[in-house]
């Protein structure tokens, strides 16, 4: 009897495609991790007994920061997936394949854009960079110098502003010009129909009065 085969020709019972876990390592971890949880709980039922507070559980050793909190360079770019359909392999795993927001620094997904950016903001995320959560005070030279900027921006701006209202002004005088001259037109058409009945009135109207002083009154019978 034949075997059966899969949609990509392998066999169907062959799932060498999924991810082999060790799980003598992942069971020494476990068990490492709870040697060490037990040993915390004794130490806090100790602590307890002696009136002191508990301890926490560890937290993970983070980088001491090196440097101020710096401004971003590049965006976030929290809309570039908007609208966009992606093709998941795998679920439950995780990484930048993820559908989401993944954080390459911490290794963290993320399902929606406040929590990423809350992630990216947090003190966790700034330490892992090697920065702390205090700004840069900025220097008097720089502080001109972002005046400068912004002043010369907003001429700009201001420039463009005015360029954009006076072709706008130019296009609205195109328009109303355009609908006089059209009205303009409607009338003088009117008013040589109207020239034209008129004479055609006048027309008919002397023909009729000169038949009559001619004694051609009309054509009809004159019995009884």
């Amino acid at each position: 009897m034949a075997e059966k085969a899969g949609a990509y020709g392998a066999k169907a019972s062959d799932t060498d495609f999924r991810k082999k876990w060790d799980k003598e390592e992942y069971a020494e971890r476990a068990r490492k991790k709870d040697d060490e949880e037990r040993t915390r709980m004794q130490e806090n039922e100790e602590r307890i007994k002696q009136g002191k507070k508990p301890r926490k559980a560890p937290k993970e050793d983070l980088p001491k920061p090196t440097e101020l909190m710096k401004r971003r360079e590049t965006s976030l770019e929290l809309d570039k997936n908007l609208g966009k359909t992606m093709v998941v392999q795998n679920p439950g795993a995780r990484g930048p394949g993820q559908p989401g927001f993944f954080c390459d620094t911490c290794n963290r997904n993320y399902r929606d854009s406040t929590g990423y950016l809350d992630h990216i903001n947090s003190k966790a995320h700034l330490r892992k960079l090697g920065q702390t959560t205090r700004v840069e005070r900025s220097t008097l030279a720089q502080v001109r110098a972002r005046i400068a900027y912004l002043r010369e921006k907003t001429k700009e701006a201001s420039s463009a502003k005015a360029f954009d209202f006076d072709q706008r002004l130019a296009e609205v005088k195109a328009k109303e010009d355009a609908r006089r001259a059209e009205k303009k037109a409607h009338k003088q058409a009117q008013k040589e129909e109207a020239r034209l009945a008129l004479a055609k009135d006048i027309t008919v109207d002397g023909d009729n009065e000169m038949s009559k002083l001619m004694g051609f009154g009309g054509f009809g019978s004159t019995k009884k």
